[in-house]
């Protein structure tokens, strides 16, 4: 730094750039740090749209214990239609598949995909 005061304190006053050729340089500057910043926001909103949506897992949470509870749910209430009525395995095996029914009906309708007309899904 010090060298280039000296260097410009040496130079005689035809070398001195003119303010018109500052100003360019200077406009220059600028147009390189704007791409500059708009390559980093660019960047950060790429970075921002990869994490993912927090809610997201939420709900995929939800969506699964629902499932999970519909399968479980049938299945106990065939073990005990079982036990009161005699006529094990029957009673589990079709309350399992009602309660696997009533576990994808609930994802499609928890999902909002249910009873919505084929053209007005979002």
């Amino acid at each position: 730094m010090a060298s280039d005061e000296a260097n410009q304190a040496g130079k005689s006053g035809k070398d001195d750039p003119s303010e018109k050729e500052l100003s360019e340089r200077l406009r220059r500057l600028d147009e390189r740090l704007d791409a500059i910043k708009a390559g980093e926001r660019a960047e950060a909103a790429k970075a921002k749209k990869q994490e993912g949506d927090p809610s997201a897992i939420g709900k995929a949470m939800r969506l699964s214990s629902e499932f999970v509870a519909g399968i479980i749910a049938g299945a106990l209430l065939g073990w005990v239609v079982d036990r009161f009525a005699g006529t094990s395995p029957w009673g589990l095996i079709i309350f399992l598949m009602l309660g696997f029914v009533a576990g994808v009906r609930s994802l499609l309708r928890a999902s909002n995909m249910l009873g919505k007309p084929p053209g007005k899904q979002e």
